[in-house]
Protein backbone atom coordinates (compact mmCIF):
# COMPACT_ATOMS: atom_id res chain seq x y z
CA UNK A 1 0.00 0.00 0.00
CA UNK A 2 1.34 3.36 -0.84
CA UNK A 3 2.51 5.84 1.78
CA UNK A 4 0.35 8.80 2.03
CA UNK A 5 2.71 11.96 2.88
CA UNK A 6 0.01 14.17 5.21
CA UNK A 7 -0.36 18.16 4.04
CA UNK A 8 -3.47 20.26 4.73
CA UNK A 9 -2.89 21.90 1.45
CA UNK A 10 -1.37 20.84 -1.11
CA UNK A 11 -0.87 23.85 -4.02
CA UNK A 12 -0.50 22.45 -7.38
CA UNK A 13 2.58 24.93 -9.55
CA UNK A 14 4.40 27.53 -8.08
CA UNK A 15 4.40 30.37 -10.47
CA UNK A 16 3.13 33.96 -9.25
CA UNK A 17 -0.49 32.50 -8.06
CA UNK A 18 0.45 29.23 -6.07
CA UNK A 19 3.67 31.26 -3.82
CA UNK A 20 1.31 33.73 -3.05
CA UNK A 21 -1.18 31.65 -1.92
CA UNK A 22 1.22 29.37 -0.11
CA UNK A 23 2.80 31.90 1.70
CA UNK A 24 -0.83 32.93 2.71
CA UNK A 25 -1.23 30.08 4.43
CA UNK A 26 1.69 29.64 5.52
CA UNK A 27 1.56 32.59 7.55
CA UNK A 28 -1.95 31.67 9.07
CA UNK A 29 -0.11 28.38 10.54
CA UNK A 30 -1.71 26.48 8.02
CA UNK A 31 0.56 23.78 6.74
CA UNK A 32 1.12 23.58 2.83
CA UNK A 33 3.25 22.11 -0.10
CA UNK A 34 3.69 23.33 -3.34
CA UNK A 35 4.62 20.47 -6.11
CA UNK A 36 6.25 21.99 -9.01
CA UNK A 37 6.79 19.82 -12.36
CA UNK A 38 9.74 22.34 -12.70
CA UNK A 39 13.01 22.28 -11.51
CA UNK A 40 12.66 26.09 -10.95
CA UNK A 41 9.85 28.16 -9.22
CA UNK A 42 8.23 30.97 -11.31
CA UNK A 43 5.72 29.48 -14.28
CA UNK A 44 5.58 32.17 -16.46
CA UNK A 45 8.11 34.50 -14.74
CA UNK A 46 11.65 33.57 -15.37
CA UNK A 47 14.74 35.69 -14.71
CA UNK A 48 18.25 35.35 -15.48
CA UNK A 49 21.98 37.23 -14.98
CA UNK A 50 23.41 38.49 -17.96
CA UNK A 51 27.42 38.31 -18.73
CA UNK A 52 27.50 42.10 -17.33
CA UNK A 53 25.84 41.17 -14.26
CA UNK A 54 22.50 42.76 -15.09
CA UNK A 55 19.20 40.80 -14.59
CA UNK A 56 16.85 40.51 -17.17
CA UNK A 57 13.36 38.96 -17.33
CA UNK A 58 12.61 36.00 -20.14
CA UNK A 59 9.10 35.68 -18.88
CA UNK A 60 6.61 38.31 -17.48
CA UNK A 61 8.24 41.40 -16.30
CA UNK A 62 5.83 44.49 -16.47
CA UNK A 63 4.15 46.42 -13.45
CA UNK A 64 1.65 47.92 -15.01
CA UNK A 65 -0.05 51.16 -14.33
CA UNK A 66 -2.73 50.70 -10.84
CA UNK A 67 -1.11 47.26 -10.31
CA UNK A 68 -0.67 48.32 -6.56
CA UNK A 69 -0.34 44.46 -5.58
CA UNK A 70 2.66 44.03 -7.61
CA UNK A 71 4.14 47.14 -6.76
CA UNK A 72 3.64 46.75 -2.79
CA UNK A 73 5.24 42.68 -2.79
CA UNK A 74 8.04 44.32 -5.14
CA UNK A 75 8.45 46.86 -2.30
CA UNK A 76 8.41 44.12 0.34
CA UNK A 77 10.71 41.85 -0.97
CA UNK A 78 13.45 44.11 -1.39
CA UNK A 79 13.68 45.07 -5.22
CA UNK A 80 13.90 48.53 -7.20
CA UNK A 81 11.27 49.50 -9.60
CA UNK A 82 12.10 52.00 -12.29
CA UNK A 83 9.80 53.66 -14.87
CA UNK A 84 10.60 52.42 -18.46
CA UNK A 85 11.68 54.69 -21.07
CA UNK A 86 9.58 55.79 -23.49
CA UNK A 87 8.83 58.12 -26.50
CA UNK A 88 5.74 59.79 -26.80
CA UNK A 89 4.67 57.70 -29.66
CA UNK A 90 6.18 54.16 -30.45
CA UNK A 91 7.64 54.41 -33.51
CA UNK A 92 6.54 52.17 -36.51
CA UNK A 93 8.75 50.74 -38.83
CA UNK A 94 8.84 48.74 -41.89
CA UNK A 95 12.61 47.68 -42.92
CA UNK A 96 14.05 50.76 -43.02
CA UNK A 97 11.33 53.19 -43.61
CA UNK A 98 9.75 54.65 -40.73
CA UNK A 99 5.48 54.91 -41.17
CA UNK A 100 4.41 58.32 -40.20
CA UNK A 101 1.73 58.33 -38.04
CA UNK A 102 0.04 60.92 -40.43
CA UNK A 103 0.12 58.42 -43.22
CA UNK A 104 -3.65 56.39 -44.77
CA UNK A 105 -1.91 52.89 -43.28
CA UNK A 106 -1.76 54.17 -39.61
CA UNK A 107 -4.74 56.53 -39.99
CA UNK A 108 -6.54 53.75 -41.23
CA UNK A 109 -4.64 51.48 -38.49
CA UNK A 110 -5.58 53.87 -35.87
CA UNK A 111 -9.35 54.04 -36.69
CA UNK A 112 -9.74 50.79 -36.27
CA UNK A 113 -8.43 50.11 -32.88
CA UNK A 114 -10.28 53.54 -31.98
CA UNK A 115 -13.56 51.18 -33.19
CA UNK A 116 -12.13 48.14 -31.38
CA UNK A 117 -12.32 50.41 -28.12
CA UNK A 118 -15.72 51.88 -28.95
CA UNK A 119 -17.08 48.26 -29.24
CA UNK A 120 -15.96 47.59 -25.99
CA UNK A 121 -17.21 50.73 -23.74
CA UNK A 122 -20.52 50.77 -25.78
CA UNK A 123 -20.68 46.20 -25.54
CA UNK A 124 -21.49 45.97 -29.14
CA UNK A 125 -20.43 42.80 -30.24
CA UNK A 126 -19.04 42.05 -33.82
CA UNK A 127 -22.20 40.78 -37.03
CA UNK A 128 -20.83 37.18 -36.46
CA UNK A 129 -19.24 36.22 -32.85
CA UNK A 130 -17.54 33.12 -34.38
CA UNK A 131 -15.72 35.55 -36.95
CA UNK A 132 -12.29 35.08 -36.22
CA UNK A 133 -9.70 38.37 -35.50
CA UNK A 134 -7.77 37.47 -38.85
CA UNK A 135 -10.61 36.94 -40.99
CA UNK A 136 -11.87 40.42 -39.56
CA UNK A 137 -8.40 42.03 -40.50
CA UNK A 138 -8.93 41.17 -44.36
CA UNK A 139 -11.76 43.59 -44.72
CA UNK A 140 -9.12 46.75 -43.59
CA UNK A 141 -8.98 48.56 -46.63
CA UNK A 142 -4.65 48.66 -47.19
CA UNK A 143 -2.31 45.92 -46.71
CA UNK A 144 0.26 48.43 -44.67
CA UNK A 145 -3.03 48.99 -42.08
CA UNK A 146 -3.55 45.71 -41.68
CA UNK A 147 0.11 44.60 -40.77
CA UNK A 148 0.17 46.88 -38.40
CA UNK A 149 -2.89 45.85 -36.60
CA UNK A 150 -1.55 42.00 -37.18
CA UNK A 151 1.27 42.54 -35.19
CA UNK A 152 0.25 45.06 -32.40
CA UNK A 153 -2.79 41.82 -31.81
CA UNK A 154 -0.26 39.13 -31.95
CA UNK A 155 2.19 40.57 -29.63
CA UNK A 156 -0.83 41.84 -27.27
CA UNK A 157 -2.43 38.76 -26.51
CA UNK A 158 -0.15 35.79 -28.24
CA UNK A 159 -3.10 34.25 -29.93
CA UNK A 160 -3.36 32.73 -33.72
CA UNK A 161 -5.65 35.36 -35.36
CA UNK A 162 -7.18 32.95 -37.15
CA UNK A 163 -8.11 30.44 -34.50
CA UNK A 164 -8.73 33.73 -31.94
CA UNK A 165 -12.62 34.78 -32.46
CA UNK A 166 -13.31 39.05 -32.24
CA UNK A 167 -15.61 38.32 -29.23
CA UNK A 168 -13.05 36.99 -26.97
CA UNK A 169 -10.59 39.74 -28.07
CA UNK A 170 -12.79 42.56 -27.26
CA UNK A 171 -13.73 40.61 -24.24
CA UNK A 172 -10.22 40.87 -23.31
CA UNK A 173 -9.72 44.59 -24.11
CA UNK A 174 -12.58 44.96 -22.28
CA UNK A 175 -11.59 43.40 -19.35
CA UNK A 176 -8.10 44.69 -19.41
CA UNK A 177 -9.64 48.46 -20.05
CA UNK A 178 -9.10 48.88 -23.42
CA UNK A 179 -6.69 48.16 -26.12
CA UNK A 180 -4.59 51.69 -25.36
CA UNK A 181 -3.88 50.17 -21.85
CA UNK A 182 -2.72 46.85 -23.01
CA UNK A 183 -0.15 48.45 -25.55
CA UNK A 184 0.92 51.87 -23.19
CA UNK A 185 4.19 52.04 -21.68
CA UNK A 186 4.02 54.95 -19.44
CA UNK A 187 0.34 54.90 -17.86
CA UNK A 188 -0.45 51.65 -19.20
CA UNK A 189 0.11 48.00 -18.76
CA UNK A 190 4.04 48.16 -19.36
CA UNK A 191 4.54 51.28 -17.38
CA UNK A 192 7.76 50.09 -15.14
CA UNK A 193 10.14 47.01 -14.10
CA UNK A 194 12.05 45.83 -11.10
CA UNK A 195 16.15 46.37 -11.75
CA UNK A 196 16.54 42.59 -9.92
CA UNK A 197 14.04 40.95 -12.42
CA UNK A 198 9.97 40.69 -11.92
CA UNK A 199 11.35 36.65 -11.36
CA UNK A 200 13.09 37.00 -8.81
CA UNK A 201 10.53 37.61 -6.43
CA UNK A 202 9.08 34.49 -7.68
CA UNK A 203 12.79 33.17 -6.53
CA UNK A 204 12.74 34.81 -3.47
CA UNK A 205 9.11 33.59 -2.73
CA UNK A 206 9.55 30.31 -3.00
CA UNK A 207 13.12 30.68 -0.71
CA UNK A 208 10.46 31.57 2.45
CA UNK A 209 8.64 28.77 2.14
CA UNK A 210 11.27 26.82 4.07
CA UNK A 211 11.62 23.87 2.01
CA UNK A 212 8.04 23.70 1.49
CA UNK A 213 8.49 24.06 -2.74
CA UNK A 214 8.91 20.48 -4.04
CA UNK A 215 10.30 20.88 -7.47
CA UNK A 216 10.44 18.18 -10.62
CA UNK A 217 7.02 16.97 -9.27
CA UNK A 218 4.55 16.90 -11.73
CA UNK A 219 1.07 15.79 -10.58
CA UNK A 220 -0.50 13.45 -12.58
CA UNK A 221 -4.11 12.45 -10.57
CA UNK A 222 -6.39 14.48 -7.85
CA UNK A 223 -8.83 11.90 -6.27
CA UNK A 224 -11.25 13.40 -3.97
CA UNK A 225 -13.98 12.34 -1.84
CA UNK A 226 -15.47 13.61 1.08
CA UNK A 227 -12.86 13.77 3.48
CA UNK A 228 -10.64 15.68 0.66
CA UNK A 229 -7.40 14.97 -1.47
CA UNK A 230 -5.25 12.53 -2.63
CA UNK A 231 -2.37 14.18 -4.64
CA UNK A 232 -0.45 11.68 -7.14
CA UNK A 233 2.90 13.51 -7.93
CA UNK A 234 6.23 12.40 -9.26
CA UNK A 235 7.51 13.20 -5.76
CA UNK A 236 5.02 10.84 -4.10
CA UNK A 237 1.63 10.94 -3.15
CA UNK A 238 -0.08 12.93 -0.71
CA UNK A 239 -3.02 13.66 1.24
CA UNK A 240 -4.82 16.96 1.76
CA UNK A 241 -7.67 18.63 3.25
CA UNK A 242 -7.60 20.78 -0.02
CA UNK A 243 -6.06 20.95 -3.08
CA UNK A 244 -5.37 24.01 -5.07
CA UNK A 245 -5.18 24.07 -8.63
CA UNK A 246 -2.91 27.33 -9.93
CA UNK A 247 -1.64 26.30 -13.28
CA UNK A 248 -3.31 27.05 -16.54
CA UNK A 249 -6.38 25.92 -17.76
CA UNK A 250 -4.94 23.98 -20.62
CA UNK A 251 -1.83 22.45 -19.32
CA UNK A 252 -4.56 21.27 -16.40
CA UNK A 253 -5.87 19.25 -18.75
CA UNK A 254 -3.12 16.63 -18.24
CA UNK A 255 -4.24 15.92 -14.32
CA UNK A 256 -6.34 12.80 -14.19
CA UNK A 257 -9.46 13.24 -11.61
CA UNK A 258 -11.36 10.62 -9.70
CA UNK A 259 -14.27 11.42 -9.98
CA UNK A 260 -14.20 13.03 -12.77
CA UNK A 261 -14.12 17.05 -12.98
CA UNK A 262 -17.79 18.99 -13.77
CA UNK A 263 -18.72 18.87 -17.86
CA UNK A 264 -18.47 23.33 -17.50
CA UNK A 265 -14.70 22.55 -15.91
CA UNK A 266 -13.96 19.82 -18.32
CA UNK A 267 -14.81 22.12 -21.39
CA UNK A 268 -12.33 25.09 -19.95
CA UNK A 269 -9.81 23.03 -20.09
CA UNK A 270 -10.38 21.25 -23.70
CA UNK A 271 -11.57 24.21 -25.32
CA UNK A 272 -8.55 27.07 -24.00
CA UNK A 273 -4.93 27.09 -25.51
CA UNK A 274 -1.53 28.59 -24.32
CA UNK A 275 -0.78 31.35 -26.90
CA UNK A 276 2.57 31.27 -28.96
CA UNK A 277 5.15 33.76 -27.90
CA UNK A 278 9.37 34.23 -28.33
CA UNK A 279 11.11 36.88 -25.85
CA UNK A 280 14.97 38.05 -26.50
CA UNK A 281 16.88 40.22 -24.43
CA UNK A 282 20.01 41.72 -26.32
CA UNK A 283 22.55 43.12 -23.63
CA UNK A 284 25.31 46.33 -24.51
CA UNK A 285 27.98 47.91 -22.37
CA UNK A 286 24.91 51.08 -22.42
CA UNK A 287 21.96 51.99 -24.25
CA UNK A 288 23.82 53.44 -26.87
CA UNK A 289 21.16 53.77 -29.33
CA UNK A 290 19.58 56.59 -27.54
CA UNK A 291 21.99 59.24 -29.18
CA UNK A 292 20.25 58.17 -32.72
CA UNK A 293 16.64 56.96 -31.71
CA UNK A 294 14.30 55.39 -29.45
CA UNK A 295 14.45 51.94 -28.67
CA UNK A 296 10.75 51.24 -28.91
CA UNK A 297 9.25 50.55 -31.93
CA UNK A 298 6.80 48.22 -33.84
CA UNK A 299 8.94 46.20 -36.76
CA UNK A 300 5.98 44.68 -39.53
CA UNK A 301 9.25 42.97 -41.61
CA UNK A 302 8.52 38.67 -41.38
CA UNK A 303 8.75 38.27 -38.10
CA UNK A 304 7.11 41.21 -36.77
CA UNK A 305 8.18 42.09 -33.60
CA UNK A 306 7.52 44.56 -31.01
CA UNK A 307 10.93 45.92 -29.08
CA UNK A 308 11.62 47.69 -26.06
CA UNK A 309 14.43 49.69 -24.30
CA UNK A 310 14.51 48.06 -21.19
CA UNK A 311 17.61 49.30 -19.59
CA UNK A 312 17.96 49.75 -15.88
CA UNK A 313 18.68 53.18 -14.63
CA UNK A 314 22.38 52.68 -14.37
CA UNK A 315 23.17 50.01 -17.07
CA UNK A 316 23.54 48.21 -19.37
CA UNK A 317 22.14 48.81 -21.97
CA UNK A 318 18.81 45.75 -22.36
CA UNK A 319 16.72 45.47 -25.44
CA UNK A 320 13.75 43.66 -25.27
CA UNK A 321 11.98 41.48 -28.16
CA UNK A 322 8.84 39.72 -28.38
CA UNK A 323 7.67 38.12 -31.46
CA UNK A 324 3.98 36.53 -31.09
CA UNK A 325 1.61 33.85 -32.95
CA UNK A 326 2.95 31.99 -35.67
CA UNK A 327 6.00 33.63 -36.23
CA UNK A 328 6.81 33.16 -32.90
CA UNK A 329 6.77 29.37 -34.09
CA UNK A 330 8.18 29.83 -37.42
CA UNK A 331 11.44 31.57 -36.16
CA UNK A 332 12.06 28.34 -33.32
CA UNK A 333 12.89 26.91 -36.76
CA UNK A 334 15.58 28.53 -37.56
CA UNK A 335 19.27 27.64 -35.72
CA UNK A 336 20.36 29.85 -32.97
CA UNK A 337 22.94 31.94 -35.25
CA UNK A 338 20.63 32.26 -38.12
CA UNK A 339 17.79 33.52 -35.21
CA UNK A 340 19.84 35.76 -33.81
CA UNK A 341 21.29 37.41 -36.45
CA UNK A 342 17.21 37.81 -38.39
CA UNK A 343 16.29 39.83 -35.16
CA UNK A 344 19.50 41.86 -34.46
CA UNK A 345 19.59 43.00 -38.33
CA UNK A 346 15.78 44.53 -37.96
CA UNK A 347 17.43 46.16 -34.84
CA UNK A 348 20.37 47.41 -36.96
CA UNK A 349 18.26 48.88 -39.19
CA UNK A 350 16.98 51.28 -36.84
CA UNK A 351 19.34 51.42 -34.07
CA UNK A 352 22.57 51.31 -36.06
CA UNK A 353 25.02 48.80 -36.43
CA UNK A 354 26.27 48.74 -33.22
CA UNK A 355 23.65 46.22 -31.97
CA UNK A 356 24.66 43.59 -34.65
CA UNK A 357 27.71 42.58 -31.97
CA UNK A 358 25.84 42.19 -28.23
CA UNK A 359 27.71 41.34 -25.16
CA UNK A 360 25.30 38.96 -24.23
CA UNK A 361 22.13 37.14 -25.81
CA UNK A 362 18.75 35.55 -23.84
CA UNK A 363 16.46 34.22 -25.81
CA UNK A 364 13.87 31.82 -24.66
CA UNK A 365 10.07 30.35 -26.84
CA UNK A 366 7.45 29.80 -24.58
CA UNK A 367 5.45 27.41 -26.07
CA UNK A 368 8.19 25.36 -26.55
CA UNK A 369 8.64 25.00 -22.55
CA UNK A 370 6.80 21.96 -21.33
CA UNK A 371 6.05 23.02 -17.96
CA UNK A 372 3.85 26.05 -19.36
CA UNK A 373 3.18 25.83 -22.51
CA UNK A 374 3.28 29.04 -23.61
CA UNK A 375 1.79 32.48 -22.90
CA UNK A 376 0.91 34.89 -22.00
CA UNK A 377 -2.61 33.67 -21.38
CA UNK A 378 -4.62 30.85 -21.88
CA UNK A 379 -6.94 31.85 -24.52
CA UNK A 380 -10.23 30.64 -26.41
CA UNK A 381 -10.55 28.42 -29.05
CA UNK A 382 -12.55 30.16 -31.54
CA UNK A 383 -16.38 28.87 -31.57
CA UNK A 384 -15.91 28.15 -27.99
CA UNK A 385 -17.13 30.96 -24.62
CA UNK A 386 -15.40 28.61 -22.06
CA UNK A 387 -11.89 31.02 -21.89
CA UNK A 388 -13.26 34.19 -21.78
CA UNK A 389 -11.06 36.54 -19.09
CA UNK A 390 -11.67 36.27 -16.02
CA UNK A 391 -12.32 32.19 -16.07
CA UNK A 392 -14.33 30.68 -12.97
CA UNK A 393 -12.63 30.04 -10.22
CA UNK A 394 -15.78 27.72 -8.55
CA UNK A 395 -14.49 25.09 -6.04
CA UNK A 396 -14.55 21.41 -7.42
CA UNK A 397 -15.49 19.56 -3.65
CA UNK A 398 -12.08 20.12 -1.99
CA UNK A 399 -10.49 21.74 -5.19
CA UNK A 400 -10.06 25.17 -5.30
CA UNK A 401 -8.68 27.05 -8.68
CA UNK A 402 -6.45 30.05 -8.99
CA UNK A 403 -3.90 31.83 -11.87
CA UNK A 404 -3.88 34.84 -13.26
CA UNK A 405 -6.75 34.12 -15.93
CA UNK A 406 -8.98 34.06 -12.77
CA UNK A 407 -8.47 37.54 -11.50
CA UNK A 408 -11.24 39.43 -11.06
CA UNK A 409 -8.84 42.45 -11.70
CA UNK A 410 -5.59 42.35 -14.39
CA UNK A 411 -6.38 38.85 -15.56
CA UNK A 412 -3.40 37.62 -17.26
CA UNK A 413 -0.93 39.74 -15.78
CA UNK A 414 1.21 39.12 -12.69
CA UNK A 415 -1.01 41.45 -10.86
CA UNK A 416 -3.51 38.86 -11.24
CA UNK A 417 -2.21 36.04 -10.69
CA UNK A 418 -1.26 37.90 -7.10
CA UNK A 419 -4.40 39.31 -6.45
CA UNK A 420 -5.92 35.30 -7.54
CA UNK A 421 -3.63 33.84 -4.85
CA UNK A 422 -4.57 36.41 -2.00
CA UNK A 423 -8.29 35.28 -2.93
CA UNK A 424 -7.96 31.14 -3.06
CA UNK A 425 -5.99 31.59 0.27
CA UNK A 426 -8.71 33.48 1.88
CA UNK A 427 -10.84 30.93 0.36
CA UNK A 428 -9.33 27.50 1.74
CA UNK A 429 -8.91 29.38 5.15
CA UNK A 430 -12.37 29.52 5.76
CA UNK A 431 -13.24 26.19 4.28
CA UNK A 432 -10.43 24.44 6.41
CA UNK A 433 -12.43 26.76 9.61
CA UNK A 434 -15.27 23.92 8.89
CA UNK A 435 -12.64 20.83 8.05
CA UNK A 436 -10.49 18.54 10.18
CA UNK A 437 -7.07 19.68 10.76
CA UNK A 438 -6.14 16.47 8.60
CA UNK A 439 -7.85 14.19 6.53
CA UNK A 440 -8.10 10.30 7.46
CA UNK A 441 -5.39 8.02 5.79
Amino acid sequence: MTQHQPVTVAVIGAGMAGLIAARELQRRGIDVVVLESASRPGGRMLAETTALGSRVDLGGQWIGHGHHRFEALAAELGTTVFAMRTPERPAIVDGAATVRYSSPAAVVAIASVIAWEVMCRTGIRPSRQERSVGSWLQRVPNRRARRILEVLVSVSTTADLDRFSMQAFLGMIRHEGGLTTMLATAGGAQDSLLVEGAGTLAERLAAGLDGKVVYDSPVTALHRDDDGVTVHSGTGVYRAARAIVTVPPPMAARIEHRPALPTGRIALQDNTYMGSVYKAIAIYDCPFWRERADAEFISLTVPGMAVFDTSPPDGPGHLCVLIAGPEARDIDKLGDTDRRSTILRTLAARLGTGVLEPRDWHEKSWHLDPHVGGGYVALPIIGHTDGLLPVSAEPTGHIHWAGAETAGEHAGYIEGAIESGVRVAGEVSAALGGDAALPRH
